[in-house]
């Protein structure tokens, strides 16, 4: 069994319980926002032929459709999809994850393989929720230490 770091996105996404969606460019715009309700996600990756060509997220519909009175049944995704999309690999960390979505300004991270292959959508609350209950842990290892592996006990 293959080994992980415990930081790099690659154990990140093998323990996150949601998958990710991918939508054709020529579906409307209506058939994603439809996959991303059925399955409580806020972005789905746009591919063509097997490769992405970027992300459509509920932003990019409420932006670039809503409130340009456009029509969500008729509206094709490649016309309001988001492009030129920021991508992280799996041996990256997930600080590097947060780094970049604080510094981009954007909240959703496709994964890809090293041969550019999707393998998963990165949401800035998987990298809070990842770091949060990183700290949780490394705050009951160092009880554990302080206390001799006894709980901790605040009364003296």
């Amino acid at each position: 069994m293959e080994k992980h770091d415990k930081t790099s996105v690659r154990y990140m996404l093998n323990n996150k319980h949601k998958g990710f969606w991918t939508v054709s460019p020529d579906e409307v715009v209506v058939s994603a926002l439809q996959l991303m309700f059925a399955n409580d996600v806020g972005a789905v990756a746009v591919l063509e032929n097997n490769t992405l060509i970027g992300i459509l997220t509920e932003r990019d519909c409420t932006r670039k459709v809503l409130l340009q009175d456009k029509s969500a049944r008729t509206t094709k995704i490649r016309d309001v999809m988001t492009t030129g999309v920021y991508t992280v690999r799996l041996d990256q960390t997930v600080d590097d994850c947060r780094t970049l979505m604080t510094d981009k300004n954007v909240r959703h991270l496709p994964v890809l393989e090293d041969d550019g292959r999707l393998v998963g959508i990165i949401s800035i609350r998987d990298a809070m929720r990842y770091t949060l209950s990183d700290q949780a842990f490394m705050i009951e290892q160092l009880e554990s230490h302080i206390y001799g592996g006894h709980p901790a006990s605040h009364e003296e």
